[in-house]
């Protein structure tokens, strides 16, 4: 392996070894799990960033030809302290170096990423790059700085299906609106002998209407939810009888088209080990979360929401329900993949309305 280099657009730099790719940009973010890196690393939501993983070692149990999110890793790039050789199940076809040589994922190893992680929780999450020489410490930061506008382009336009699909046959029929939708939500609408129509983000309202679909589901993805506000627009034309989903992106867009606001997090949650409390019922549950944005809730209330869910850290909006309309909505993933399915109970109590 090769010297390389990832460089904060604060000026930090941080000397590794390259594992597989040249080089790559992004908005470096960070992420605790200890396990499920296929799943993370093949969410769309990443697209993007760079991301960090807290983990001291990443891989030992492989990766396999079923455990895809996306049909390929959407991340920009990766940094970890150090990855597995080898690997320990059986359904395991690639090891971490294999497999990220097999789709040319920019990866950097031998980072200290406790001081890394550290940085980025004092100074917010910031633009990186991962390169393999840094001829100008300025140049490189400035390149660093401008990656971030990343997230005010159309990343789920890049990450979602080109047209539509139909999985199943079964008695509801639901359509996904697919922001960068992860496969895990798509096979967990099966237990519920769903039809899974799902369809691009870009995608008119008459178009989703001509379906005739029972229920709605906004998927996750990438980017800043503001920049989706052609999505917002079709769901204003949507019937206000019909029950929607929100999920990750979904909840902000949703929460957007009713005329609520989003702001940047300064690092925003991404693990598997958030915990956040149903304001009804009153108990706490351990999530997966992903995501860098959140909903404001100064306006919520006037709206017509009421908060479902909060994060126990620092009081963000986790989840939304609407006092005169079948919308509801979660900030954090309840299908888990990677992650607790604790709340796996938001799609029991959807999928019945």
């Amino acid at each position: 392996m090769k010297e390389g280099y990832l460089v904060l657009e604060n000026g930090f730099v941080f000397k590794g070894e390259l594992v597989s790719g040249s080089e790559a940009e992004g908005e470096i973010v960070f992420n605790t799990s200890m396990n499920g890196y296929q799943e993370i690393i093949t969410d769309p939501s990443y697209a993007g960033q760079i991301l960090v993983f807290t983990y001291p070692q990443i891989g030992n149990y492989g990766f396999n030809e079923y455990d895809f999110e996306y049909e390929k890793p959407a991340v920009n790039g990766i940094v970890l302290y150090d990855f597995a050789e080898l690997t320990g199940h059986y359904q395991s076809k690639w090891n971490m170096e294999q497999f990220l040589r097999e789709y040319d994922v920019a990866c950097i190893r031998g980072i200290d990423t406790r001081m890394l992680t550290r940085i980025l929780r004092t100074e917010g999450s910031m633009g990186g790059v991962i390169c393999s020489k840094v001829e100008s410490i300025e140049k490189v930061r400035e390149r660093a700085a401008n990656s971030k506008k990343m997230l005010d382009e159309d990343l789920p336009r890049k990450v979602s299906i080109d047209k539509k699909m139909i999985y199943g046959n079964g008695k509801q029929k639901v359509v996904v609106w697919d922001l960068g939708v992860k496969k895990s939500i798509i096979n967990k609408l099966f237990d519920y002998d769903c039809t899974v129509i799902v369809v691009p983000a870009w995608t008119k309202a008459e178009e989703v209407m001509e379906f005739v679909p029972d229920k709605i589901i906004l998927s996750n993805g990438p980017g800043n939810p503001k920049v989706l506000n052609y999505v917002q627009r079709e769901l204003q034309k949507i019937p206000n009888y019909i029950p929607i989903l929100g999920i990750c992106l979904g909840h902000q867009v949703l929460a957007l088209s009713t005329g609520a606001n989003t702001y940047k997090m300064k690092f925003g949650h991404r693990g598997g080990n958030h915990t956040v409390k149903d304001l009804e019922s009153g108990r706490c549950f351990v999530t997966a979360q992903n995501h860098g944005y959140a909903v404001d809730r100064g306006l919520l209330a006037e709206l017509g929401w009421k908060i479902w869910f909060e994060e126990l850290n620092d009081k963000t909006v986790e989840g939304l329900k609407h006092r005169y309309y079948p919308y509801f909505t979660v900030q954090f993933h309840p299908e888990g993949a990677p992650g607790p399915t604790d709340t796996a109970y938001v799609f029991d109590y959807f999928m019945t309305i």
